[in-house]
């Protein structure tokens, strides 16, 4: 099977984001040993840097430990069928979400895999508005499923081609 020019494009931004999700926890445990030092502050009281080690889901949900390896096999599912799906696509915004949300998911599952559970560290607690540390992967999904709204809503919006107009 061939696999579109433009599927090429989703996969791109999913290893963009796998490799700054990854390079980031790298140097937050190795070159902040953040691990060890608990938080650094960078714009306090609005951006800290904060290690948190999330069992659960998105912002620490459903945590526990418990679902570790159901928790990792999940998001291959997730990017698996996303894979899929760009295969079909045609439409830049449809492309660049499902790339998003392959590489934050696949991110963190490389996570849990690695660790038993996923690296948090971007803090914006001190706001008193988003109490919850997450990460570079958890933001790509985040912008993905945004970016999946968006999209839906402008494909509702356009008439299709050559679509007659009613007339009253």
């Amino acid at each position: 099977m061939k696999i579109p020019r433009i599927a090429w494009a989703a996969y791109g931004f999913a290893l963009f984001v796998i490799v700054l999700d990854q390079l980031t926890k790298f140097w937050i445990l190795e070159g902040l040993d953040l691990r060890e030092v608990g938080r650094v502050l960078i714009a306090p009281p609005i951006l800290n840097f904060s290690y948190v080690e999330n069992d659960g889901v998105s912002f620490g949900l459903f945590g526990g430990g418990s679902g570790r390896w159901i928790l990792s096999l999940f998001p291959l599912v997730v990017a698996g069928f996303l894979g899929w799906w760009a295969l079909k696509a045609e439409r830049r915004t449809l492309i660049a979400a499902i790339g998003l949300v392959i590489g934050g998911a696949l991110g963190n599952a490389i996570d849990r895999i690695q660790y038993g559970y996923v690296v948090d560290f971007i803090d914006f607690s001190g706001t008193g508005v988003f109490p919850w540390v997450f990460n570079v992967a958890d933001s790509a999904i985040n912008i993905g499923v945004l970016l999946l709204i968006i999209d839906s809503v402008r494909s509702e919006r356009k008439p299709a081609v050559g679509a007659a107009h009613e007339k009253a």
